[in-house]
C-alpha cells in the first residue's frame, strides 16, 4: 500500500497512482475515527458524532472520489453532507464553520498542484485547518486495507449561503455605484463562474476566463503566479480593466493584476489589505508566515501593529487565530483569511475586498500599489521551485538547515539566521533569502527578496547553487 502522509496542508497523490480509491478509503476511515475521538471526547454519542461536510475542487473523477468519502464517512457513524457540485476549499470550511452539528469537513483537491494530482484536506469543527498533530494521529491509524463499511449520505448547496455571506462583508452599494472593470482568471479551478457572477451581481464589468469544465486545465498549473497568469495579465493589459483577480485551484489562494497588465504578488496584496482593513476601523494582530515580504512589517510598524511570524502553512497562522485578537492572516502563497469570516483563507473574499479598496480610493489597483510602494519603499520578491535527487535532499535536510550560514550572499551582508522552517538569510537593506524543503511537492523552495530584481536573481542564483552543490 502507499506510504500515505499528511504535508503542509493535506495528503496528495498522482490520480491512479497512489491516489487511488482504495488509499482515499483508507484515508477517509482514518481521519473519520479521529474526528469521531474528537467528538466522543466533546460529548457526542459515539453512534451519533455529528455532522462531517465533504466537497470538492474541478479535478478528473472529483466528485466520484468525493461520493466514496462522503461513503467511508457515513460508515463510521457521521451524517454526511456532500456539495451537490464543485466548490472552493472556503466554501467548505465556511460551510463546517457555520453548521452547528458539524464536527470537521473533508475536502477532495490538491489545490495549486498539477492536473494529474488529487488530495485531501481536513478541516475543524471551526472550519479551519488541521494542526500537525491532528492529521499525525490521521497516519497513526491508517488501515492497511479499505474498508467495506460504507453508509448512505445526503447532497447539499454549499454555495448559496457563502456566497450570501460574502456580500455582507464587503459594501456592495458602493461597488454598484462605482462602474468598475475586472478580469477574472480561475485558473479552470473551482472559482470559476462563482466569483465572476458575484461581482455581476454587484455591477461590475467582467470578462472571466479560462472559466470552461477541463479537468486537464488546458496544460496550466492552476496556481496564481508566473508563468501560469501570463494569458489573464495579457487580458487584463489589452482591456485597459481596473485589476484582474486571479484564484488558484481551489479558490483558496488570490494573486492580482493592473490595467497595465503588471503582476501584483501576494506580499503586495495582503500588505494592501492590512492597510485596507484599518482604514475600514478594524484592528488586532497581523499574522504571517516566515517567508512574508519585509513589506508587511513596514506597513505593520507605520500602523502601529502588532506582527506575527510563524512556519510556512495556513495551519500555523490558524493557530494564532485560534487565540483570538487576530485582524488578518496571510502567507506569501497568496492564502488570506479574515478570522471573523473563517479562520482560513479566502481567495473569492480577497477579491471582493480589493474591489472595495479600488472603489474606496476611486483608483484603479496599479494606482494604489504605486502609492503604496511610494509610501513604504518598493521591494520585489521571486521564489523557484528545485527538484534535486534523494540524496541530495536528505543531505540538504540534515546538513543545510540546521547548520548552513554565511558571512555574506551575493554581495550582501547576513544579519541573522532563522531556521524555524528550512533555513532563511536576514540580510543588509530588509533584503532576505530562504531555503525551504517543500511540504506539498518533492522539490526544495527557494524564495528571495531585494530592492531589485536584479538583486533578488543573483540571491536566488547564489542560493541554488548552495543546495546543488550538496
Amino acid at each position: 500500500m502507499a506510504d500515505i502522509h499528511f504535508g503542509t496542508d493535506g495528503w496528495r497523490a498522482i490520480i491512479g497512482e497512489d491516489f487511488t480509491p482504495d488509499n482515499l478509503n483508507r484515508v477517509v476511515a482514518a481521519a473519520a475515527r479521529i474526528f469521531k475521538e474528537e467528538a466522543v471526547a466533546a460529548g457526542r454519542d459515539p453512534q451519533a458524532p455529528g455532522t462531517l461536510i465533504v466537497g470538492h475542487d474541478c479535478r478528473q473523477d472529483a466528485h466520484a472520489y468525493a461520493e466514496l468519502a462522503a461513503q467511508v464517512a457515513a460508515g463510521e457513524g457521521f451524517n454526511v453532507l456532500l456539495t451537490e457540485d464543485y466548490c472552493p476549499t472556503p466554501t467548505l470550511c465556511w460551510s463546517v464553520a457555520h453548521n452547528d452539528d458539524a464536527v470537521g469537513g473533508i475536502m477532495l483537491t490538491s489545490s495549486h498542484n498539477p492536473a494529474e494530482y488529487l488530495g485531501v484536506k481536513l478541516r475543524m469543527a471551526d472550519g479551519g485547518a488541521s494542526p500537525a498533530e491532528f492529521t499525525d494521529r490521521v497516519e497513526a491509524v491508517l488501515p492497511p486495507e479499505p474498508t467495506d463499511i460504507l453508509g448512505p449520505f445526503q447532497t447539499a448547496d454549499l454555495m448559496t449561503d457563502y456566497l450570501a455571506a460574502l456580500r455582507e462583508l464587503v459594501d456592495v452599494e458602493a461597488i454598484r455605484g462605482a462602474n468598475l472593470r475586472v478580469v477574472c482568471d480561475p485558473l479552470y479551478g473551482a472559482g470559476r463562474h462563482y466569483l465572476a457572477d458575484l461581482l455581476r451581481d454587484m455591477g461590475v464589468e467582467v470578462v472571466e476566463i479560462h472559466n470552461t469544465e477541463d479537468p486537464t486545465f488546458a496544460g496550466l498549473h492552476p496556481e496564481p503566479i508566473q508563468p501560469w497568469v501570463d494569458e489573464g495579465l495579457a487580458k487584463v493589459g489589452e482591456l485597459g480593466y481596473d485589476a484582474l483577480f486571479i484564484n488558484d485551484g481551489d479558490a483558496d489562494r488570490i494573486a492580482a493584476g493592473d490595467s497595465r497588465g503588471n503582476y501584483v504578488n501576494a506580499h503586495r496584496i495582503i500588505t494592501l489589505l492590512t492597510k485596507h482593513m484599518v482604514d475600514r476601523g478594524e484592528t488586532g494582530r497581523v499574522v504571517s508566515t516566515v517567508t512574508a515580504s519585509a513589506m508587511l512589517d513596514r506597513m505593520c510598524r507605520k500602523l502601529g501593529l502588532e506582527l506575527v511570524s510563524t512556519p510556512v502553512g495556513f495551519k500555523w497562522i490558524y493557530g494564532e487565530m485560534e487565540k483570538g485578537g487576530v485582524m488578518i492572516g496571510g502567507e506569501e502563497s497568496g492564502g488570506i483569511g479574515l478570522p471573523d469570516h473563517v479562520k482560513e483563507r479566502d481567495g473569492l473574499l480577497m477579491a471582493l475586498l480589493l474591489t472595495e479598496c479600488m472603489v474606496q480610493s476611486g483608483k484603479d489597483l496599479g494606482t494604489i500599489i504605486d502609492e503604496m510602494l511610494a509610501d513604504i519603499g518598493r521591494l520585489e520578491f521571486a521564489r523557484r521551485g528545485l527538484s534535486i535527487t534523494d540524496d541530495q535532499m536528505a543531505r540538504f535536510r540534515a546538513e543545510t538547515v540546521p547548520t548552513y550560514t554565511a558571512d555574506e550572499i551575493a554581495g550582501k551582508r547576513v544579519l541573522d539566521v532563522d531556521r524555524r522552517d528550512g533555513v532563511k538569510l536576514l540580510l543588509e537593506g530588509d533584503a532576505w533569502v530562504m531555503m525551504r524543503p517543500s511540504g506539498t511537492e518533492p522539490l526544495v523552495r527557494i524564495y528571495a527578496e531585494a530592492a531589485t530584481t536584479d538583486e533578488v536573481n543573483e540571491l536566488l542564483d547564489a542560493a541554488e547553487t548552495v543546495v546543488t552543490s550538496l
